[in-house]
């Protein structure tokens, strides 16, 4: 069928107008992050920890009451707009998605502009579940900023205008081992930034001089860890199902399950990393710092398969490139 042009041009128009909104929710964020009342009461409730182990006045609260800062302050509303903006983008986004499929009539994820694409998008709404169960809207500033960089490479160096698929990808596979390598591509940048904000709370916390004022506005390194765990155990499962549906794809396409194609090498790689991760994570030995790092490692993995195996190495998966 040919490709509606109109559509295809809805779809950028979608794509480019979900980034500047997430960009200004960016700026909304840093704003509650910088100025807001949990961060101001994170800076304080560090601060009397010094005071305390210089031997000052013990800090007491009564039990069964949570003294959370009110959320009233002119930051706060800006916060709760720029989660309104992350919703509104995140909407934009899909529809781009949606469009981008219709015009092409096929899954909306043939090549590697289609593919971050809806990997941004993953990420996004895996962030806004977060923000649903943690008091940690604060942060989405730290989140938006990798997406945004990465919406801005994908839609200037890896645009490829609409177009049918390569006869290789069009089966059936295409939506399954994809769509499962695109929810936890996605999915997985979650994790990889609270284990980066992990690693630079507990830092703090052991030197607070090293980043007075960044590190006592990050929430406690527990809720942190929680985060980047619980979702790294949603995610690892749908990254194990997407590596055995490639090899049996590999095997129905080419014959082989296995070949040692860079994408191939690469992924088994950041699957080996992320298990370790969670063997570390239930190991108490190697709980906290340890696994953390080693979370960021199997992150920066991923990373690397998605942008420089596919523009910089050849292989097998070649087809599925930018243009």
């Amino acid at each position: 069928m040919p490709i509606n042009e109109t559509l295809s041009q809805y779809s950028d128009w979608s794509y480019t107008t979900a980034a500047a909104i997430y960009v200004l929710a960016l700026v909304f964020f840093l704003i509650e992050q910088s100025f807001g009342a949990k961060g101001r009461a994170a800076a304080e409730r560090a601060k009397q920890k010094v005071l305390v182990g210089a031997g000052g006045p013990a800090v007491t609260e009564t039990p069964g009451v949570i003294t959370t800062p009110p959320q009233t302050g002119r930051a706060e509303r800006i916060g709760r707009m720029g989660a309104a903006l992350l919703v509104l983008g995140a909407l934009l986004h899909l529809t781009a998605i949606v469009l981008r499929g219709l015009a092409t009539h096929r899954a909306p994820w043939g090549n590697m502009y289609e593919y971050g694409m809806a990997t941004m998008f993953v990420a996004v709404v895996t962030w806004l579940v977060v923000i649903k169960k943690f008091p940690v809207r604060h942060l989405s500033g730290f989140m938006l900023l990798p997406v945004v960089i990465l919406m801005f490479v994908n839609g200037t160096m890896l645009y490829t205008i609409a177009a049918p698929v390569q006869p290789a990808l069009q089966s059936y596979w295409l939506v399954i081992h994809v769509s499962a390598a695109i929810l936890s591509s996605g999915a997985f940048l979650v994790p990889g930034v609270a284990s980066v904000l992990y690693l630079f709370k507990t830092a703090n916390d052991k030197n607070p001089a090293k980043f007075p004022k960044f590190g006592p506005k990050l929430p406690d390194a527990d809720v942190l860890d929680r985060i980047a765990y619980r979702t790294t155990i949603i995610c690892f499962p749908i990254f194990t199902f997407g590596v055995l549906c490639g090899a049996v794809w590999a095997e129905a396409a080419w014959g082989r399950f296995w070949g040692w194609d860079p994408k191939e090498t690469v992924a088994f790689i950041a699957w080996v990393i992320y298990a370790a991760y969670l063997h570390s994570r239930a190991t108490a030995g190697w709980r906290g710092t340890r696994a953390a790092v080693i979370n960021v490692i199997g992150f920066s993995a991923t990373v690397f398969n998605l942008f420089f195996v596919n523009l910089v190495t050849a292989g097998l998966h070649s087809y599925a490139g930018v243009g």
